[in-house]
């Protein structure tokens, strides 16, 4: 053929080509466009359908696949964006927001092995993309992979401050580098006040460790501290260390029998090595009770009390616990003399002329002879706490002054304005004074402010009874 007859027949082809794919490019650029507009208004479900329609026709696009997999992330879908996330992988397409998408997909799934190695490959794929490595340490952090966790949180701090990460790696820190710790817990609290309170928690915890001459109790120190702001993970290994450090330690096994039951575990085989190791305990003592309280066994948990106060007949705690375990059993006879008794024994401490009112306002028991003048007493030594203020309140209401209620009841809230409980007595007040609407306001906030506990299912109750 010649060479002019031979480029006629390839322009002739180009021209056949052109028809062919150009509808199908056309179309492609429509899907990628309508794909952008639908994430702009953040219907992403329809997104992802478009972004892969887009990905198909415009097959040298392969950035497509990973917009598609994130739409459907941002939708909720991780089956479907695990799928459209792993052609973009396999396609090397994949963006350091696929890489931490697919991670979360596959965690969201259950998947967690597929999640961790997501997250460590983006992360060695992009090192300067703090997210995969946010996510990576909290994953390690709940399985309780500490040195992994460490090793991460390092490396997101490398990158830049974080108050989060050098509060986590704080508290890692507290089982093997007080010093250090103390330093991560300080750049925490200077970034974000919000961890103020639990790093002054922490400091002051770390602070009585190191004065501890015995591992073991240092350790159990720590433990506690760790407890103390619901890291009950790392105080667990920190009783266990104490426990390896010494194993005749009753209180490092009876916190660890602690530690287990707040990580879903039962511990009562722990505490039952705790009591053997030192029946007069009274730290032992006191965690068996609670225990025996948690499995609504009442009766044991006076038992523990009842021998605690004889190892420690002076101690108000112990009476204080012992009124509660006598209230639960029905014995509020019983109950009405230990508290009394707990003051007596305490008797400049509010906190005991407080739970004394409380337990009378509670159960109806002898309101103005004992508990009022007991809420009066402990104002007169506290007049500015909270608790103290809102004990006053609710006894006043139960004996019969709900002008007084109230006026306690308010002051209270201004002073602590997230305590479900007081807004349920201030709502209560106001339903005793037929004020539906103040009522409503402050039975809505109960709810809201301890939604899963027993103080807002009871405002959620009233709520259904008085506003059907």
């Amino acid at each position: 053929m010649r060479p002019r007859n031979l480029l006629v027949m390839l322009l002739i082809l180009l021209v056949i080509a052109i028809a062919i794919i150009s509808p199908t490019v056309y179309a492609g650029y429509n899907d990628l466009r309508a794909a952008q507009m639908a994430e702009s208004q953040k219907q992403y479900s329809s997104a992802a359908a478009l972004y892969e329609s887009a990905a198909n026709k415009l097959f040298w696009r392969n950035d497509l696949w990973g917009k598609a997999g994130l739409a459907d992330y941002q939708a909720g879908d991780n089956q479907n964006a695990i799928r459209l996330l792993e052609i973009a992988r396999q396609k090397k397409s994949i963006s350091a927001q696929g890489w931490d998408a697919l991670g979360s997909a596959y965690w969201n799934t259950n998947d967690h092995t597929s999640a961790l190695l997501a997250w460590q490959t983006g992360s060695q794929a992009n090192p300067s993309y703090a997210p995969l490595l946010d996510h990576l340490a909290a994953a390690y952090d709940q399985q309780g992979n500490y040195p992994s966790e460490q090793t991460v949180l390092e490396k997101r701090l490398a990158i830049g401050d974080d108050a989060t990460s050098h509060y986590r790696l704080g508290l890692i820190l507290t089982l093997s580098d007080i010093r250090r710790a103390q330093m991560e817990f300080t750049a925490a609290a200077s970034l974000d006040p919000e961890f103020d309170s639990a790093v002054q928690t922490l400091t002051a915890t770390l602070n009585v460790a190191a004065l501890q001459s015995n591992p073991s109790q240092r350790l159990v120190v720590i433990g506690r501290g760790l407890g103390l702001v619901n890291e009950w993970g790392l105080a667990s290994k920190a009783f266990e260390e104490a426990v390896s450090a010494d194993a005749d330690n009753a209180e490092a096994w009876a916190w660890l029998g602690e530690a287990r039951q707040h990580e879903g575990q039962d511990g009562s085989a722990e505490l039952g090595k705790a009591l053997a190791l030192d029946p007069r305990d009274t730290v032992v003592r006191a965690l068996r009770g609670l225990y025996w309280k948690r499995q609504g066994k009442y009766a044991q948990a006076l038992a523990e009390y009842l021998q605690a106060a004889q190892i420690e007949p002076d101690n108000p705690v112990w009476q204080a616990s012992i009124a509660d375990a006598y209230t639960q059993t029905g014995d509020l006879v019983s109950a009405l003399a230990a508290y009394q008794k707990a003051t007596t024994l305490a008797p400049n401490d509010a906190t005991y002329w407080r739970l004394l009112a409380m337990f009378c306002a509670d159960n109806g028991v002898q309101v103005l002879d004992v508990g009022l003048p007991a809420a009066q007493k402990a104002a007169e030594i506290a007049p500015k706490d909270p608790q103290v203020l809102d004990a006053l309140g609710w006894t006043y209401l139960k004996a019969g002054y709900p002008t007084s209620a109230q006026e306690n009841l308010q002051k209270s809230i201004e002073a602590a304005p997230d305590v479900a409980l007081t807004h349920l007595h201030l709502a209560e007040t106001y339903l005793n004074e037929g004020n539906k609407a103040s009522a409503f306001n402050e039975l809505n906030l109960a709810r809201q402010l301890d939604a899963n506990g027993s103080v807002g299912q009871f405002a959620a109750e009233l709520l259904k009874q008085y506003f059907p």
